[in-house]
């Protein structure tokens, strides 16, 4: 979730110096090996544009754990797969807690949610709530025709989109002729979770979301969190001064998205009240998430009665930042290496075509059944993980670690995007090959630590399930419907691949390709 700019390292030691700010350090304990640091600014000139990438090389010199300097912040890299191991399976509640950057620490607005709240009762009792209410077999079950109805808006919205364009290259041969993929991916997924969560949709129509307010909202939110803040590298000096007002600025937003929360749950209390008996046991109603968070009552020893307005808020919040990035971030890139790989292209298409066909539409329960979308899904996870040193744990208190002596509060990144390209765990690492998926029980489920692009052990990825249909039914729906080419003078070789790093890993370039439709919707 970091990008490091030099010109902000510059200005970070700078203001640093001139606040004779000082680093604790700690004597005589053995610490990791790593690159030798500066003064003041420590190890953030050797990190590069794209971290991930320079920290997997230095893996070869430092092995698999590497100590940092970054400002006056503790870090631990995990590099290798039997490092991750290690600390998932032996020091996993060790290193259960998180570390916010000072954006997310606004108010302790974050510490609200499941993925960035400390591990403790409260966290517990989100992630059982979400786990069984909105995560588990039977719920995915009972919402599938939700996100499949989502998925054929995604379909009429391209079609019509490939229609007016085919119709202005006629008249226009300057046209490319390519559509812009990832808004209609990203309009798709925020309907399909607030159908899940508020019943409704939320975009109408992709290309004029200006109006949405919520939807604006989020993707500031999202661009605010991953804009480098030079206080994450000295907060003990800098967190008040909030030198670029990133603070400032992300609480006036949530403030705003927050409002817009309170209308919805305002209008939910309205309509039907939360104390509605008659309500509360109608099984003739699906209830949405926010039923369920309205409606819970905790055993009020080591969790709440009742989840407070703000919290509630905050945990329906969570469910958007975190799954539109990532698996609009994950079709984007998929379909990106479908189109510099011709062979795995037809390959996918054609497992479609023969399970599936034309005379119907892709559902989830193909999805057990189409190994090699699988594979390419896995392929492009491993290749590019949407968040490449996953969400940063920290340390919860002081532990030897195989071998060296990790203090509490040390920041720790696991370096999924590195071991995901390993030469010593896969074979030709940086090329595009579903086919090493086949016939293979490696999953990302956590259990195998060569490919942990959603984490592991406790503090691993809650919605795996749900992002596992929403990510193939989407893909897979794409590949059946739409022959998908480069735009005109753009081949294999030369489609862009260069990376954005922000709350996600994105393409810096976003992918535009041309559609031709194949099936009737």
């Amino acid at each position: 979730m970091l990008v490091w700019s030099t010109a902000l390292c510059v200005a970070a030691a700078a203001l640093l110096l001139l606040l004779h700010g000082r680093k604790a350090t700690t004597s005589g304990r053995r610490l990791p090996p790593g690159p030798r640091g500066w003064p003041v600014v420590g190890n953030i000139f050797d990190l590069g544009s794209r971290p991930h990438a320079t920290l997997a090389g230095l893996k070869r010199k430092y092995g698999p754990l590497i100590w940092l300097q970054l400002g006056s912040v503790d870090t631990l890299v995990i590099s290798s797969s039997k490092a991750a191991m290690e600390m998932f399976k032996n020091h996993d509640q060790s290193f259960s807690n998180r570390h916010l950057s000072e954006t997310l620490k606004s108010d302790d607005t974050f510490s609200a949610t499941i993925t960035l709240s400390n591990y403790g009762p409260y966290w517990r009792m989100l992630r059982r709530l979400c786990t069984t209410e909105l995560f588990s077999r039977k719920r995915i079950k009972d919402t599938r025709l939700l996100r499949r109805r989502c998925v054929d808006k995604m379909i009429k919205w391209i079609s019509d989109e490939a229609e007016q364009l085919a119709s202005t290259s006629t008249t226009n041969r300057s046209s490319s002729n390519g559509i812009e993929v990832s808004p209609f991916v990203m309009a798709t997924v925020f309907n399909m979770i607030s159908n899940l969560v508020l019943s409704r949709d939320l975009i109408v129509d992709p290309k004029s979301t200006k109006g949405n307010d919520f939807f604006e909202l989020i993707n500031e939110i999202q661009k605010l969190v991953g804009t480098p803040n030079v206080a994450d590298f000295f907060p003990a000096s800098l967190r008040w001064l909030d030198p670029q007002g990133l603070k400032k600025k992300i609480k006036q937003k949530f403030n705003l998205v927050l409002e817009i929360l309170d209308s919805f749950v305002e209008e939910r209390r309205l309509r039907h009240g939360v104390d509605d008996v008659q309500h509360q046991q109608d099984d003739n109603k699906m209830k949405d998430f926010l039923d369920v968070l309205l409606q819970f009552e905790g055993n009020g020893k080591d969790e709440p009665t009742k989840i407070s307005g703000r919290n509630l808020n905050m945990v329906i919040l969570e469910l958007f930042l975190a799954g539109i990035e990532t698996t609009t971030t994950t079709v984007e890139w998929a379909l990106t290496e479908l189109l510099r790989n011709p062979k795995s292209m037809k390959m996918v298409r054609a497992e479609i075509a023969q399970i599936v066909g034309h005379e119907r539409k892709i559902e989830e329960s193909d999805i057990e059944d189409l190994h090699y979308l699988n594979a390419v899904i896995k392929e492009t996870l491993r290749l590019h993980p949407t968040t490449p040193f996953l969400v940063p744990h920290s340390v919860v208190k002081d532990v030897e670690f195989m071998g060296y002596w990790i203090t509490k509060d040390t920041q720790v990144f696991i370096n999924v995007w590195g071991i995901g390209r390993d030469p010593s765990i896969w074979d030709d690492p940086l090329s595009f090959k579903p086919e090493r998926f086949l016939g293979s029980n490696v999953d990302y489920r956590g259990q195998n630590f060569e490919f942990l692009p959603f984490g592991a052990g406790r503090r691993m990825c809650p919605g795996i399930p749900l992002g596992h249909q929403m990510l193939h039914l989407v893909l897979g729906s794409l590949l059946q419907s739409f022959e998908w080419t480069q735009e005109n003078g753009v081949t294999p070789e030369t489609i862009d691949m260069g990376e954005n790093l922000g709350t996600t890993l994105r393409k810096a370039i976003p992918l535009k390709a041309i559609p031709r439709a194949l099936l009737v919707v």
